[in-house]
């Protein structure tokens, strides 16, 4: 049989006393007398009592409760900067809630409902990748809920967000692609609602303007970020008659699958075919070889999420700011060929 959780009502009942005056005494309030705050103390000991901070923060119309909203749960990436959002907010007396969208738009709709009527104090969102619709966020800003977006984002007009420059990492990474001895480099992004495909994509056309490059539409293939619609794209790219001697993915989990696709035919990474991700997963010192990718600084990330929402909290009003940070391209040995007697011979840094 479950145990009944100790109330303040319980306690006040067993001492013949109100529940505010309980209250008072685990307060230590000064107009409560040392010796029933004792007994009160000494009551809440013995039955293990422990205070509800939800029904605590109601009474104060202030729950101190953040909710946070991730696509998934179980990638680094994510999981890291949950950590930095939960330091930050902990040492300003908040708790979170997370919950995962699940790649969802409607799961993502479901979650900051349900979150809502936890009555939150804030809520932390990164989209889901299907996400294309901005409804039930304007619905958070109509509730007066302080609201902040992480890498992928939306309504940076109103909305205060915390990104990274996506523009200049791809931009790297194609110019170094080049550097390796690439002249038709590829790059496999998402769905081109999503604010970090557009910029990555920008990132690859300008990388390709600097050395010299012409675009070439067949090199830059759209998917949903499903791995039928990963997989469908990869075969793609390597069935063209002149197939891409380079591919920048728009994260890891495409350059992953790339990977797996690459190493069930006749080519080899790097000497036929140059890779590079994005987000620099555990995987990616994993694989064979080790994968060059962009590391986003995902603690830091999560703190400034929570910085925002805190500096709206304590403001009372709605801010709108861009933090941009800095990121590390991680140069592996997925994208190196060194260039030996004018032929192009693997290496790595």
């Amino acid at each position: 049989m479950k145990k009944k959780r100790v109330t303040l009502k319980d306690m006040a009942s067993e001492l013949g006393i109100s529940i505010s005056t309980v209250s008072r005494a685990l307060k230590d309030h000064p107009d409560i007398d040392k010796g029933l705050t004792k007994k009160v103390k000494a009551l809440a000991q013995k039955w293990s009592y422990i205070p509800n901070p939800l029904a605590m923060g109601l009474l104060r119309q202030q729950t101190r409760v953040i909710g946070v909203i991730v696509p998934d749960l179980v990638t680094y990436f994510f999981s890291s900067i949950i950590s930095g959002i939960e330091d930050e907010l902990q040492q300003a007396g908040y708790y979170i809630v997370i919950s995962s969208s699940k790649e969802s738009l409607e799961k993502e709709i479901e979650c900051v409902h349900n979150l809502l009527n936890l009555r939150i104090d804030g809520l932390i969102v990164c989209l889901a990748q299907n996400s294309n619709q901005t409804d039930h966020f304007k619905k958070v800003l109509d509730h007066d809920v302080p609201l902040v977006f992480f890498d992928r984002v939306c309504l940076e007009k109103e909305v205060s967000t915390v990104v990274v420059d996506n523009v200049s990492m791809a931009r790297d990474i194609t110019t170094h692609f080049f550097e390796n001895g690439a002249r038709r480099i590829a790059h496999i992004t998402g769905p081109k609602h999503l604010n970090i495909v557009e910029e990555r994509a920008e990132g690859y056309l300008k990388g390709l303007k600097e050395v010299g490059l012409p675009f070439e539409k067949k090199y830059l293939v759209h998917t949903d970020l499903s791995p039928l619609s990963t997989e469908k794209a990869i075969q793609k790219l390597l069935q063209l008659p002149h197939r891409p001697d380079a591919i920048l993915g728009v994260n890891d989990t495409v350059i992953f699958a790339t990977m797996k696709a690459i190493k069930g035919t006749d080519l080899k990474i790097p000497h036929d075919i140059l890779l590079a991700g994005f987000s620099d997963e555990f995987h990616a010192t994993v694989v064979e070889p080790n994968l060059t990718s962009v590391a986003h600084p995902t603690h830091e990330i999560g703190r400034n999420a929570a910085k925002l929402i805190l500096e709206q909290i304590e403001e009372e009003k709605a801010i709108q700011k861009k933090i941009v940070l800095n990121t590390a391209l991680h140069i592996r040995a997925s994208s190196v060929r060194m260039k030996k007697e004018g032929t192009w011979s693997l290496g790595f840094f």
